[in-house]
């Protein structure tokens, strides 16, 4: 959101073009001043969300968020600068008139309340984001509760919907009989895991994207997590108390999108940023960030180590053609949650790519970090010279970097795997639409590649891959970005043989989007395995489970529709997004739905399916 009091440059071109990534909740304000928000919104709003910012949410998905999300987006989130020069009356008087909501309005509940909210500690069902320290994301039948044959007995049995959120992207933990998991608006929120009430609600700083690790010592039920502008948190499981928090870098762009890692008291974090977006101003010197992992110790919030993804700070390296100092190396951000090998001790992330020119060495690579100091131990590069920020995407481009991408990050998370011959490998995806295998024990040497899909800004292979023995599951999203990334799109689910790379089968999906609008057939969101087929949600809005022998459908649901949702309220179902899977524990399954962000539609529901019940069973009390 603009004013005319901004510079030149933000008002020719919008800024970065990222307003709501980053909506967060705020105070309750005052009442607005006697304005005209439509007025306001036409002078300094529109043009951006009206189609000059590619990333820029159009005005359709605003009006789908409350008055008190926008306003904080202006005041406290990632649109503060844009929205500096309005006055708080234009403010609120735009946030009041997107939403058709006074900012006075009460906010409503998640969901009821349980009668009984006191819980008593029990077992850690899904702890990890990966479920496993190697990030397999496969659900054994001791822990799924159902193998692929009882996917056709599953029914909803409820919804929960977040308040003012379009999307709804944490994976949600299962621990002491309940889900915990995170929300756009709503902090973090605890659910009992067969009936869906509310046990306790606890507010974050920002948005938390992050799925919810829960710690199995069963002297500390403690709850971990990051949010988007980039603070660390350890809370109760049981009352949502604070434990401790941290803000692990003073960089003002920095943010937190990938669940911790938790492995024998240790809590490993990846640090990335959303200075790509800063860049877009020629003023700003571009680029400062640097991607890292931080150690804590999980239990008193200390840390131990920080290990950046560049060893070398940035320094000036020459002037944009505004005459803004250019600094460098910058960026390789670390988007995804590290997969553990405790045989080595080490972890394995990937990385994205350079913000700024040159680029070096440490982008777009798998890099191996020793758990016990952070000392890096041994970077796979696998696109050389990949630089780019959001300002490649504007006329007023001086901060782009002359590499002008391809933007080919590691977004989804490394998986530590054996071949059937006992063989250690570490897998990666790439936004590139190519998988790879590397040999821990050879340096990160390249055991095989294959390119599966085209690529693009959002992927080739976006957010997570599972395997499962010797089947290793790729989601490919091929979602469209431009000239950049030509050729064929291959959305659909790809199953390959850990050992070779081979590809086993290939289930390609159709577009059956028509008219929808946002609506793509590829598959963004992880996968997840249980015995005998592998689950995903695409961006289509649909959730599939495959066969894992065939590829063939065996089970699905749509969920672009609206839901009645726990207490009455309305909730829907959009695009499946952002690195939440499905998860699986004791027979029940919970999927989130709803991406209303870059292009893909919105939702804001939790959705819970268990077996159906037996014929003529009494209903049970909702």
């Amino acid at each position: 959101m603009l004013s005319a009091l901004s510079p030149p440059w933000l008002r020719r071109r919008c800024g970065p073009g990222l307003l709501a990534a980053a909506l967060v909740a705020g105070a309750l304000p005052a009442a607005a001043e006697t304005l005209d928000g439509a007025d306001v919104y036409e002078r300094h709003c529109a043009a951006c969300h009206g189609g000059a910012v590619k990333k820029a949410p159009e005005k359709t998905m605003l009006q789908l968020m409350s008055a008190r999300v926008i306003l904080a987006a202006m005041e406290e989130g990632i649109m503060q600068p844009q929205a500096s020069a309005l006055s708080r009356g234009e403010r609120e008087a735009v946030a009041e008139y997107l939403s058709g909501q006074e900012l006075a309005a009460v906010p409503e509940a998640v969901a009821p309340r349980c009668e009984q909210p006191v819980i008593e500690p029990g077992a850690v069902r899904v702890g990890a984001w990966g479920v496993s320290a190697g990030n397999q994301r496969h659900f054994p039948p001791a822990l799924a509760g159902m193998t692929a044959a009882d996917l056709d007995r599953l029914e909803l049995k409820w919804a929960v919907r977040f308040p003012d959120a379009i999307r709804a992207r944490s994976q949600p933990a299962v621990a002491h009989g309940n889900v915990y998991l995170g929300s756009q608006s709503s902090g973090v929120v605890a659910l009992d895991a067969r009936r869906g009430c509310l046990r306790w609600q606890f507010p974050t700083v920002a948005e938390v994207r992050t799925g919810i690790v829960a710690d199995p010592d069963p002297a500390r039920p403690y709850l971990y997590f990051g949010d988007l502008v980039g603070y660390v948190y350890a809370i109760d499981a049981r009352s949502g108390e604070l434990i401790w928090r941290d803000r692990p870098d003073d960089h003002p762009s920095l943010t937190i999108t990938a669940a911790p890692a938790l492995h024998d008291g240790a809590l490993y974090v990846s640090l990335s940023s959303l200075e790509v977006t800063a860049a877009a101003d020629p003023g700003y010197e571009c680029c400062s960030f640097r991607g890292a992992v931080v150690r804590y110790d999980a239990h008193s919030g200390e840390r131990r180590w920080k290990s950046y993804t560049i060893p070398e700070p940035p320094a000036p390296a020459g002037t944009n053609p505004a005459g803004t100092t250019i600094l460098a190396p910058s960026g390789a951000p670390v988007w995804n949650t590290p997969s553990i090998d405790p045989a080595r001790g080490r972890l394995y992330v990937g990385t994205g790519e350079n913000y700024s020119s040159p680029a070096e060495g440490h982008s777009d690579a798998i890099i191996a970090m020793d758990l016990s100091d952070g000392a890096i131990a041994w970077v796979t590069q696998v696109t050389e010279g990949d630089a780019w920020n959001i300002a490649c995407e504007l006329e007023e481009d001086a901060n782009c970097p002359e590499e002008d991408g391809p933007d080919y990050d590691f977004g989804a998370a490394t998986i530590v795997a054996r071949t059937a011959d006992g063989r250690d490998v570490v897998l990666a995806g790439q936004k590139s639409g190519k998988v790879y295998a590397l040999d821990p024990d050879k340096g990160g040497a390249v055991l095989w590649e294959r390119k599966l899909g085209r690529g693009g800004i959002q992927g080739g292979v976006h957010f997570g891959m599972a395997v499962a023995g010797d089947a290793f599951y790729v989601p490919m999203s091929d979602f469209y970005g431009g000239p950049r990334w030509p050729g064929e799109a291959r959305p659909g689910m790809y199953r390959l043989d850990v050992a070779t790379g081979e590809t086993v089968w290939f289930h390609a999906h159709e577009d059956r989007c028509g008219e929808l609008k946002h609506c793509q057939p590829g598959i963004s969101a992880p996968a997840s395995a249980i015995e005998g087929a592998v689950l995903a949600g695409a961006m289509d809005g649909v959730l599939r489970a495959y066969d894992a022998e065939s590829g063939e459908l065996i089970w699905s649901f749509d969920t672009v529709r609206p839901f009645e949702a726990l207490g009455g309220y309305e909730g829907r179902g959009g695009s499946f997004g952002g690195a939440a899977g499905p998860v699986f524990a004791d027979g029940m399954l919970y999927v989130n739905s709803g991406y209303g962000i870059y292009e893909h539609m919105p939702g804001n529901v939790l959705l819970a399916f268990g077996p159906k019940a037996p014929v003529n069973a009494p209903e049970k009390p909702r």
